[in-house]
């Protein structure tokens, strides 16, 4: 029996999902378009990493072949090749490819890349399984490294690939593990001639990443259950479900717990809303028109393309802006950048045009909005002020729902835009964001800052179209909360 790096992995975090994956047909979850992203900013980091030790030859990924792969390996490692990308061998039950393997005077050296922007602890497990399965194949491993990015590096001019990546020398922490690894070897191995292990969900189950087969594993638990519940630890979660107790309406009167999750338990029993009028019209009286509802939306990239631009640093590259007038009139602003060109100063430029240089500005989350305008202010000195002065005119329209103004149970223990709208509109198709093409932050992030890469014209356009539709919906939901709001504070209790 044989496991791959990726397979040892998983039996750390879990050994009956790795028994899942080899013994059973059980479909696993699809990866969402955030994974997929990431998948992608790996395998593109990936690439570029192998120019900091140019020159070498590359093994050709082939899944229906890898002895062939395991062959060109051995091939390249006795004819004298220096460095080699995605070498490949089998040994003693481990299947391993390293993203970088140079020979150096007395051996070799072994470099793991990674997307992220420091050494995580699984990065280890993931090396020392290499550098267990190398010296088993008859390679000695002098030096084992993890290859990161720094996200201090600003890019100006040319991407200087030596900044941009960081090299951590992890050789001493990975021979320390050698026993461990093999202990978890030889434990998958008899798990694997075994029957399916006995283990409940738990912390482990999001441990590293989210399991693919959190679906399945999870498909007991109810809909709404305690681990909805608002702001309460993990551990306390678990601890509820335990001792038997899974559904929000199953725990006791006497539970210990917040204001607001009183108010979420309480109303997932009565299955009423509660309503504070007093609350949402302190929020309310603070707003003065012309009110204006505010929303970004944002990229990141692990390689910067621009000067000024870090790894992984969030870019406004569109907003949408409804203005709502005292005499009751709705104006609606929009703006979308150049998907080729640093869209900062655009978006500086459009929205000091389009804002009023007076009344409220709403946003949902605001601290998010906030942060944005103050790294717009650091990039562009010029418009510096006037983009700080924004800042105090902003109004965050969660307080009203997350202070206990107005709680619905489908609510269900969040309040995100995405949870808060359909429950109060759940028949209103014009907000409803699946009807949109792009339905969420994430998609929209993904959308723009693969767009420049998009040959097909009339594609592009559709897609800046539906990046359009889903920011202005952002900012018309707000509206619409607004008003709904409004109403409940102007009715009598």
């Amino acid at each position: 029996m044989m496991l791959s790096k990726s397979q040892f992995l998983r039996g750390i975090k879990c050994p009956k999902s790795l028994w899942l994956y080899k013994k059973s047909d059980i479909p696993r979850d699809e990866p969402d378009e955030g994974q997929m992203a990431r998948f992608e900013a790996g395998k593109v980091v990936g690439d570029l990493a192998k120019e900091l030790f140019p020159g070498g030859r590359e093994v050709a990924f082939d899944p229906e072949n890898f002895p062939g792969m395991i062959k060109q390996t051995r091939e390249w490692l006795n004819s004298g090749v220096d460095t080699i990308y995605e070498a490949t061998v089998r040994a003693e039950g481990g299947f391993a490819m390293a993203d970088i393997l140079r020979r150096v005077e007395g051996g070799w050296e072994i470099y793991e890349v990674k997307s992220s922007t420091l050494v995580k602890d699984y990065h280890l497990y993931d090396v020392a399984f290499q550098y267990r399965v190398f010296w088993k194949f008859g390679i000695r491993i002098t030096r084992a490294c993890v290859v990161y990015l720094n996200n201090n590096y600003v890019r100006q001019g040319d991407l200087d690939i030596k900044r941009l990546f960081v090299i951590e020398d992890v050789t001493d922490h990975v021979i320390h593990m050698q026993e461990e690894i093999e202990r978890y070897l030889l434990g998958f191995f008899e798990l694997l001639n075994g029957d399916m292990p006995e283990i409940d969900i738990g912390p482990h189950c999001s441990q590293f990443y989210e399991c693919d087969y959190h679906s399945w594993c999870w498909r007991h638990v109810p809909r709404r259950s305690v681990f909805d519940l608002y702001r309460l630890g993990w551990d306390k979660r678990f601890e509820l479900y335990r001792n038997g107790i899974r559904e929000v309406s199953d725990l006791p009167d006497d539970f210990d717990s917040n204001a607001i999750r009183t108010l979420q338990i309480q109303s997932e029993k009565s299955g009423r809303p509660h309503v504070d009028r007093k609350k949402i019209w302190e929020f309310l009286s603070r707003l003065v028109h012309p009110i204006h509802f505010f929303d970004f939306e944002t990229f990141s990239e692990a390689i910067p393309r621009f000067d000024g631009q870090r790894p992984y640093m969030q870019m406004p590259f569109q907003y949408s802006l409804h203005i709502l007038y005292e005499d009751g009139r709705l104006e609606h602003k929009e703006f979308l950048a150049d998907e080729n060109k640093d869209p900062r100063g655009p978006v500086i430029t459009h929205m000091l045009r389009d804002i009023k240089p007076n009344g409220s500005m709403v946003a949902y989350n605001k601290s998010f909005e906030e942060r944005m305008i103050r790294e717009l202010a650091e990039h562009n000195p010029t418009h510096k002020d006037e983009l700080l002065g924004l800042l105090e005119r902003f109004e965050d329209l969660i307080v009203p729902f997350r202070s206990g103004g107005y709680y619905h149970p489908d609510f269900n223990g969040s309040f995100s835009l995405k949870s808060v709208l359909p429950a109060i509109f759940p028949d209103d198709d014009v907000l409803n964001y699946q009807n949109l093409e792009i339905r969420d932050g994430g998609m929209a992030m993904e959308a723009f800052a693969s767009l420049h890469q998009v040959e097909d014209m009339r594609q592009r356009e559709q897609l800046r179209s539906h990046l359009l539709e889903y920011c202005k919906l952002d900012t018309l939901a707000l509206v619409k909360l607004y008003e709904f709001l409004s109403g409940l504070a102007k009715t009598k209790a």
